[in-house]
């Protein structure tokens, strides 16, 4: 128990320095996750740090604390960012037929524990929720879609990556259609300018001159 609460104020502690890198991991979390390569392992790792956010929030939500709502803050946003990490992680596994089946579940297991946490937390009501409100709703709401994917078959999740790589692609296709067109159009009347110029009947006169009466 000592140790988890040395860990959880080492994320809090750190919480400034990544504002300013705007990184949602410490640079021993990064490490971790660099050496991590398998997605499984990965999946885990993400589990964990996400946990120890959540425990900091709930402790610090146990105990009114000058300046604990900036801490409560920054801590949401980056459990946020890391849940978002694990559907990227997964997604990408599915991309490439990758089991992930042993990862998920720890991560299924750790984000209904978490999501229990979070509602707990915005059910009781805290005095300075307000400044952490928005950050709260959207780590809950976050939770929710990613505890959801993490119990779906995966034959059908990755169904859903393929419509959904499917539509973002088409997606880009539509936003640079009306630039394609617009260079096309350019292309096109710099091409009949040249080919006018190129037509032009060459003369042997001088620039300026005037063009004898018996021409």
């Amino acid at each position: 128990m000592r140790t988890l609460g040395l860990a959880l104020l080492a994320v809090a502690m750190a919480a400034p320095g990544l504002r300013a890198q705007k990184d949602f991991l410490t640079a021993d979390e990064i490490d971790q996750v660099r050496e991590a390569q398998e997605p499984n392992a990965r999946l885990k790792l993400y589990a964990g740090f996400a946990k120890m956010r959540v425990e900091l929030v709930r402790q610090l939500v146990a105990k009114e604390k000058p300046g604990r709502s900036i801490i409560i803050h920054d801590q949401l946003d980056e459990y946020t960012k890391i849940i978002e990490a694990i559907d990227t992680v997964s997604d990408d596994a599915i991309r490439r037929k990758v089991d992930i089946s042993e990862g998920m579940k720890v991560v299924a297991g750790a984000e209904k524990e978490m999501l229990d946490v979070l509602q707990k937390v915005q059910e009781s009501a805290p005095k300075d929720m307000e400044r952490y409100q928005f950050v709260l709703q959207t780590a809950i709401d976050t939770t929710q879609d990613s505890f959801e994917l993490s119990q779906q078959d995966m034959n059908s999740r990755a169904t859903d990556v393929a419509s959904k790589d499917e539509r973002e692609r088409k997606e880009r296709e539509e936003l640079s259609a009306p630039e394609q067109a617009a260079a096309a159009k350019e292309d096109a009347k710099k091409a009949a300018a040249e080919t006018k110029k190129q037509r032009k009947v060459p003369t042997l006169r001088r620039k300026g001159e005037v063009p004898d009466k018996k021409d």
